[in-house]
Formats: structure tokens, C-alpha cells, sequence
């Protein structure tokens, strides 16, 4: 159980010094930067199934997982909205669409587990695209690429601005379907 934390908890432990490379482009460089965002995305890739092998995967390491995913890229895109890189709305609806995932699994559906839904799930995954490509503007050897990368990132940004709030609204509606 301890090693798939321990992988989890590398994305803990890098969510705010890397929100504030997003923020300060030359406080580390853009090698370390991509450095901690590839740490986060491997991690994050290995934690689930680590857990799964070593027959360690339970609802505490599951809301472990998922809080610290909303963690790392909740920070990191407030870094970038503040930097005018994304959307300034997307965070804010992150946090409404985290903290409904949350609170409808444990008291609306009465599980001990997180109930997730296709499209929150989904996002959950492409929040950090715009992260990758931001810290893929900044990276020696991608400088004709910059402008076409953050204005994809930006993009990207608004494009998930809607599904989020597409997902809220589908959650909020989950329960008049199950009623049916």
C-alpha cells in the first residue's frame, strides 16, 4: 500500500513549486519544469495500477489519488490563469465539479467510494494538457512552436471550461435519472 502513496504523494509534493514555475517561467527553468510535470503525469499513470497488483487499492488511496490529482492541476492552472495562459473560469469550475464529485458520492449516493462519470473522469485526465503544453512552449528547441503551443493551451482551456461545466450539470442530473 505504501509504494502506490508514495507515488501519489510525489504530485503532493510537486503541486506547488510547480504551479509556481507556471507562474515564474524562470525561477527553475524549463527543463526542470518539464521534469516535475513528466514526475507528475508518471506517477499518476503508475499509482492505480501499483495498487492494484499489490492488492493495496482501497477508498482511502482512491480519494488520495483523485484529491491530490485535483490538487496538482487545480494550483498549476490557477498559476496559469494568473499568468493570462488559460482561462481565468476553469479553475474556479474545477473546484465546484471536485467538491460535487465528493460530496454526491458520499451523501447523495451513500458510497464509500468516489462515483465517477465518464466526462469527469475525462477531464480529470485533460486538465493537465494545457500544463503539458504550456511547459512545452518554454522548452529549448520548441521556440517556433511557442505562440502556436500557449495558444493551443488556451484553447484547450476553453474546451474544457465547457465539458466541466457539461459534467456538473450532468451530475446535478444523475439523480433524476437513477430515479426514473
Amino acid at each position: 500500500m505504501w509504494f502506490a502513496n508514495a507515488l501519489t504523494a510525489i504530485r503532493l509534493l510537486l503541486a506547488i513549486p510547480f504551479a509556481y514555475a507556471i507562474s515564474y517561467p524562470n525561477w527553475i527553468g524549463s527543463g526542470w519544469t518539464a521534469l516535475m510535470i513528466g514526475a507528475a503525469l508518471f506517477s499518476d499513470y503508475l499509482d492505480g495500477p501499483v495498487a492494484r497488483a499489490t492488492n493495496s487499492a482501497s477508498p482511502a488511496g482512491m480519494i488520495f489519488d483523485h484529491g491530490t490529482d485535483f490538487f496538482f492541476v487545480t494550483t498549476a492552472l490557477a498559476s496559469a490563469a494568473h499568468s493570462g495562459l488559460i482561462t481565468p473560469f476553469l479553475w474556479p469550475l474545477i473546484i465546484i465539479a471536485f467538491g460535487q464529485y465528493v460530496l454526491d458520492s458520499r451523501f447523495l449516493f451513500k458510497q464509500k467510494t468516489l462515483r465517477m462519470s465518464f466526462l469527469g473522469r475525462w477531464n480529470g485526465v485533460l486538465y493537465f494538457l494545457p500544463l503539458v503544453l504550456i511547459v512545452a512552449s518554454r522548452l529549448t528547441g520548441f521556440e517556433n512552436y511557442s505562440e502556436a503551443l500557449k495558444s493551443t493551451a488556451y484553447y484547450c482551456g476553453l474546451v474544457l471550461l465547457v465539458t466541466t461545466l457539461v459534467s456538473i450539470l450532468d451530475r446535478a442530473a444523475a439523480p433524476l435519472r437513477e430515479k426514473i
